[in-house]
């Protein structure tokens, strides 16, 4: 346990999960208040107006607490990782200073204006306020994601003098794979989002109050679920599978645990993946369907890990296959779920199945649990590479901070993170058993 990187890696894996629940459901709600303002404008319906009312508040709170804990990690480029830093900044340190100068300060300066501005703008100045606010979230993600998806499939760039230089920015800027990383990415965050939705919807359902909100917040939820659910799976899912098994045919065959290569693959539900003796214990597979999935037909061969030489094998195969198939089984059972709440609720009848509306209001940590199982699938996926082909891992920590610097300042993150996330557990807690203004009666 005295491997300095293992230390590094874990406080960054740390940091940077828990950071992404919140800004996975800031993104989503901006969305649906963008919506909801819109909607308000053009039809003049007060219960628009109420349901952007409130949920600004809880993004909010949840905007200022994604930015307490991303801060930190981009102060960890310098502390943890700066021999990464030194080699890969002439590239990625564009994206992260846009992040920072255009899209989150837009997102920031506007903020205000959205959650505490209403009684001071007209309508359509709102309106434009939530715009803002939804543009600026949106941008700020995909540079974040380009970021990402350098580091997944390096384009653009040349090496000078030993680091990376970027050569080509538009090549960068909308390489295949940042366009259908973001494209997933986002609507997996609407996804997120609507399930919070359709869980307060639920809860105020139950109880009997705010019916008017609860009715507004269950149909726009589920139906908007849907549709991201939907989305997430084809055709952004689906390209991102495709992409991987173009680019790093060796994290598809860890992803699946498969160790020979060869036609028709199969697909495999359920397994136990055994690397020391190179076999998946206990699987249930469907015949073919990996080939169609990574190749569009069953004819083409899918490569095997034994292909590979073990040195470039993904370093915890283990749990890149759990990751993987906890995110694509739950995203499955969330179309499920969301097709049959939604039937109901064009049918009027959503509001009166009580077993559904148990459901749904327990169901909302499940998309953070799915997204934090795809970034895990991505990032063990690209291991043992940071920039995936070109540098390793194990040469980008900062050789000068020790094990027991890193272990200590993880401690405190530790720490920091729980009264922080306390915090927002009451904050948001408080708005919720608040309930909508104006909607007592409602």
């Amino acid at each position: 346990m005295d491997d300095p990187s293992f230390w590094h890696r874990l406080q960054f894996g740390f940091t940077i999960v828990y950071h992404y629940l919140f800004p996975q459901l800031t993104m989503g709600l901006a969305l649906f208040i963008v919506l909801w303002k819109w909607r308000a404008l053009r039809t003049s319906e007060a219960r628009y107006d109420r349901a952007a009312r409130f949920w600004s508040k809880i993004f909010g709170v949840n905007f200022v607490l994604g930015v307490a804990t991303g801060v930190p990690m981009e102060f960890q480029f310098g502390t943890n990782w700066a021999r990464f830093s030194r080699y890969s900044a002439g590239v990625i340190g564009q994206t992260l200073a846009m992040e920072g100068m255009f899209a989150f300060f837009l997102e920031s300066a506007f903020v205000a204006a959205l959650v505490f501005g209403e009684a001071k703008l007209s309508r359509r100045q709102h309106f434009g306020a939530a715009l803002a606010v939804w543009l600026g979230s949106w941008l700020s993600g995909y540079f974040i994601v380009t970021t990402n998806a350098f580091m997944q499939h390096p384009t653009g760039h040349a090496l000078l003098d030993g680091v990376l230089v970027l050569a080509q920015p538009f090549k960068f800027l909308f390489s295949s794979w940042a366009i259908v990383e973001y494209a997933h990415t986002m609507m997996a965050s609407v996804v997120t989002a609507a399930f919070v939705v359709s869980a307060v919807g639920a809860l105020y359902a139950l109880r009997g109050e705010h019916q008017e909100q609860a009715r507004l917040y269950l149909v726009w939820g589920t139906r908007v679920a849907l549709f991201a659910c939907v989305l997430v799976a084809f055709p952004t899912g689906d390209r991102q599978a495709k992409l991987v098994a173009e680019y790093q045919p060796v994290t598809l065959a860890a992803m699946e645990g498969r160790f020979e290569s060869g036609d028709n693959a199969e697909l495999t539900f359920i397994g136990q993946p055994n690397v020391r003796e190179r076999r998946i214990d206990n699987a249930i597979r469907a015949p073919m369907v990996l080939s169609i999935l990574a190749y569009g037909t069953p004819k083409r061969s899918v490569l095997g890990l034994q292909e590979f030489p073990v040195d470039v094998w993904p370093t915890n195969i283990e749990l890149l296959y759990y990751s993987f198939h906890v995110m694509a089984g739950l995203g499955t059972l969330f179309i499920a779920l969301m097709a049959l709440c939604s039937w109901f609720a064009y049918r009027d009848k959503l509001s009166e199945m009580r077993p559904l509306l148990w459901t749904l209001m327990l169901a909302f940590p499940f998309p953070y649990i799915a997204t934090t199982a795809g970034w895990l699938t991505a990032e063990l996926g690209r291991q043992p590479w940071l920039v995936y082909g070109l540098f390793r891992t194990a040469s980008g920590y900062s050789a000068s901070v020790s094990s027991g610097n890193t272990l200590f300042t993880l401690i405190g993150f530790t720490g920091l993170y729980f009264v922080l996330g306390l915090m927002f557990l009451y904050l948001v807690g408080r708005e919720v058993a608040h309930g909508p203004e104006g909607s007592a009666h409602g």
